[in-house]
């Protein structure tokens, strides 16, 4: 009988008891992560031969330089969920331009990113960018 293999996320934030506290959510569901807090990190692994299943960025504490590797990581064909500290027009823009498949806004409805993060990882293998939107969650 085999196995599956455990899907694998990355999770990114600057403040480390949040990304403490959402890798440990995560890892809770069964999933593995590799975590990183600043940009020299995350470009480390962006370069290294990681499979990744799926990317959970948290914007807060970066500066604009975030969104080129947001599209990197789009370039790869890695789901991406922006994790942002407030809902703001430009933050939904700039989302989507570089690739995002959602935008959630803190605090974070656990169940509602669980169903998320499992429904795009269980999106078909021909899933089409161009012609599947992405889903922007407003939070209440």
């Amino acid at each position: 009988m085999s196995e599956q293999p455990t899907q694998q996320l990355l999770v990114v934030g600057s403040n480390l008891r949040n990304l403490e506290l959402l890798e440990r959510f995560l890892t809770g569901l069964g999933y593995a992560t590799v975590r990183t807090a600043n940009m020299e990190i995350l470009d480390q692994v962006l370069d290294q031969d990681h499979k990744l299943d799926l990317a959970l960025v948290d914007i807060s504490g970066f500066d604009q330089a975030i969104w080129s590797r947001c599209a990197r990581l789009h370039t790869a064909n890695i789901p991406l969920l922006i994790i942002s500290p407030r809902q703001s027009a430009a933050i939904q823009q700039e989302s989507a331009i570089h690739g995002a498949h959602g935008l959630l806004v803190k605090p974070l409805v656990m169940r509602e990113l669980s169903t998320l993060i499992q429904r795009l990882l269980d999106r078909p293998q021909g899933f089409d960018d161009e012609h599947d939107s992405p889903t922007f969650r407003q939070q209440d």
